[in-house]
This record gives C-alpha cells, structure tokens and sequence, in this order.
C-alpha cells in the first residue's frame, strides 16, 4: 500500500487548491488515523504544514505559516485525507507530501511518519 498525494499544480497569488491523499495498493496497511502534510520548498529543508488527527472532534495542528488559511478534512469514509490551501502566496510554493504511520511524538517532526506520499508540486506565481 501507498499514499498518493495529488491535487497540486500552478495557482496565482490569492488562489486556492486542495490536495488530497490517499493510500491505495497491496501489501502492509497504511495506518492513516492521523495524518501529516509537509512541503519542501527548493534548497530548503521539509517543513511541517498540518497535522490531521481523523477525529472532528480533535482539531488539527497548523504551522504558524499557514494557520488561518490552510484548512485539513477527511471524505465520508476517511479513505482520502484533503488539504485545503487558500489565500496561496509564492512562499507557499513547494513539494506537498503527505505522511501516515504516525510514531507518536512530535507531529512536526517528519521523523516521526513511517509512510509517504510521492509529493506534488505547488507552484504559486506573484
């Protein structure tokens, strides 16, 4: 089984996208009760987005960066994890990956998910 993220593309300043994530395939189950999104920007190192714990009744974490204007949900059968991203400025642009298999611990810590999506590319122009 693997995560698959889609959703990203090229969007002017202001625009929105959403991305998604889902796991699909053979093999190991994916555990994707909690779900982390990351992005890595060129020449910078992978930085923590959000942080979806599967439950509405436990709120998502946000990156400062981000908070306000990027948003976590699940579909009706929690099969597929979704990053709503608006108000996108140029500093949003970057590969979006998504992560399960959570260890526990610090959430916006990239070491601590097992599993990963290939990344999508958001590219926001000015």
């Amino acid at each position: 089984v693997q995560l698959q993220a889609s959703g990203g593309g090229p969007v002017q300043t202001g625009g929105s996208l959403r991305l998604s994530c889902a796991a699909s395939g053979r093999g190991r189950a994916v555990d994707t009760s909690f779900i982390g999104w990351f992005r890595q920007a060129p020449r910078k190192e992978r930085e923590f987005v959000a942080f979806d714990r599967g439950n509405p009744l436990l709120h998502p974490s946000y990156a400062d960066a981000v908070k306000g204007r990027f948003t976590t949900s699940r579909s009706a059968d929690e099969r597929t994890a979704y990053l709503d991203m608006n108000d996108l400025t140029p500093e949003d642009t970057a590969v979006y990956y998504c992560a399960a298999d959570y260890y526990g611990g610090n959430f916006d810590d990239h070491r601590k998910f097992g599993s990963w999506g290939q990344g999508t590319q958001v590219t926001v122009s000015s």
